[in-house]
């Protein structure tokens, strides 16, 4: 596994490397990581366990720097310990995954019984308003899932359905035509791996971000398969979607169901399979609420007004 931290005041590089970078040997040392340092930034290499430990040392170390606490060798070695302890006691829900050097974990009680449903069950269904982190979860868990070799592949898919407006024409080949629809995948698997790493796995077929057309026929084994926006597919769109799971795969359905842009009259197919499917084993739903938005503050309340019963006043009806 390979990691980059982003150094949160590069000016004291010194203060937090140590005379003659003893700090950085101490973690290579007692950890097992190569550990590199420059422009600003750590890039540690090294079993998976090892480099969260690591970068969790460094976590700690930073902080104490912004404390303006001296780092010493009893500071280092306290970090090390201090590393394996929460290592020990972790919740289950934690993911070994990292944004901008900051591990993701969920923020609200809403996303820690999310996470936890993922890790627990092969389907789960979660449905909730914009800015939940309904499918940035998803997606931290199977690349959570990818490092530790739990799953060989990563499917990411979006029906083709345009909100709201006809976009008409759009120029190019298939993947051009469909790369907008997709581009919000595209975006959180940004956030969590480098780029060539991305493009590496999809190379590698390790990685796909396809439309929900082109899951017709195949059967995915040993995959994490994520559909989202999933309140824009079809009835028979969702049944053909759910029975390409294959032995070993987990798939995670994600959608908001105030927010369905099929023609009046279609029936939207998440609706539908959350009617369908309760009470069977393996299967969980999770529903997160405008208390679990972890977007700008702004967005909990523009959902929140949205979301209320009473209807805006005509400006005509005023005068």
């Amino acid at each position: 596994m390979e990691l980059s931290i982003t150094l949160d005041e590069p000016a004291k590089a010194g203060l937090l490397f140590g005379p003659t970078d003893r700090n950085l040997r101490m973690v290579r040392d007692a950890l097992g990581v190569q550990v590199f340092a420059r422009n600003g930034r750590i890039k540690l290499t090294g079993a998976a366990r090892n480099v969260s430990r690591a970068a969790s040392v460094f976590q700690r170390l930073q902080r104490a720097l912004r404390r303006n606490e001296p780092i010493t060798p009893e500071t280092v070695a306290q970090a090390i310990s201090q590393s394996a302890s929460a290592e020990a006691s972790e919740a289950a829900d934690v993911l070994d995954v990292y944004v901008s050097g900051q591990l993701v974990r969920p923020k609200t009680p809403g996303q820690h019984r999310y996470v936890e449903a993922l890790l627990a069950n092969d389907l789960v269904f979660c449905t909730g308003p914009a800015g939940t982190g309904k499918t940035y979860l998803a997606v931290a868990l199977a690349v959570h899932l990818l490092k530790h070799e739990k799953a060989r592949r990563l499917i990411l898919v979006r029906p083709a359905v345009e909100a709201g407006e006809k976009l008409g024409f759009l120029p190019g080949d298939m993947q051009a035509k469909v790369n907008p629809y997709l581009r919000p995948l595209f975006d959180a698997l940004h956030d969590m791996m480098e780029y060539d790493q991305i493009r590496r796995f999809m190379v590698n077929d390790m990685i796909e971000v396809i439309p929900l057309a082109f899951m017709r026929g195949r059967t995915l084994n040993d995959s994490v398969i994520i559909l989202d926006e999933a309140q824009n597919t079809t009835v028979a769109q969702m049944l053909m979607f759910l029975t390409r799971m294959g032995h070993g795969s987990k798939v995670i359905v994600t959608g908001d169901d105030s927010q369905v842009d099929l023609p009046d009259g279609t029936p939207s197919g998440l609706a539908d399979a959350m009617c369908r499917l309760r009470g069977i084993k393996n299967l969980t739903f999770v529903r997160l609420d405008d208390t679990d938005i972890v977007r700008h503050r702004l967005v909990q309340n523009i959902v929140k007004a949205y979301n209320r019963d009473d209807a805006p006043i005509d400006p005509a009806e005023r005068s």
